[in-house]
């Protein structure tokens, strides 16, 4: 059975959260893989409805990144966005003391990245 840790809220749509937490965690060293991408999978069904805004134009995202150091397993990053917020959350929170290093450098990277976004709204 999974579990989920959620890490945090963004009041930004999924693709800017997720460019955003990218860039970030490139930039930390980290390799990311994108696993799984809900609206390119949606894209080859017309007739696809979803359950929150019928059939308008959906901004609902799911998009699950495996996130990787240079040794070890990678850890399952997932963003979930709908209506101009992102939340992210780790999917089998880490087991090993590889996967809590690689899940604090995870968390320390969104933790900047939330900061530097509340600084840019507040003009900081």
């Amino acid at each position: 059975m999974s579990r989920e840790t959620h890490f945090l809220t963004l009041n930004l749509d999924s693709k800017m959260a997720v460019e955003r937490m990218l860039d970030r965690l490139l930039a930390d060293g980290l390799r990311v893989m994108c696993s799984f991408d809900l609206q390119a999978a949606r894209s080859v069904h017309v007739d696809c409805t979803c359950p929150h805004h019928g059939k308008d134009e959906c901004d609902c995202q799911l998009v699950v990144l495996l996130v990787y150091e240079d040794q070890g397993s990678p850890l399952t990053l997932v963003a979930h966005g709908k209506d101009n917020k992102t939340r992210f959350a780790l999917v089998d929170p880490p087991d090993g003391e590889q996967e809590r290093i690689l899940k604090n450098k995870i968390a320390r990277a969104l933790a900047l990245e939330a900061f530097t976004i509340l600084q840019r709204e507040h003009g900081k």
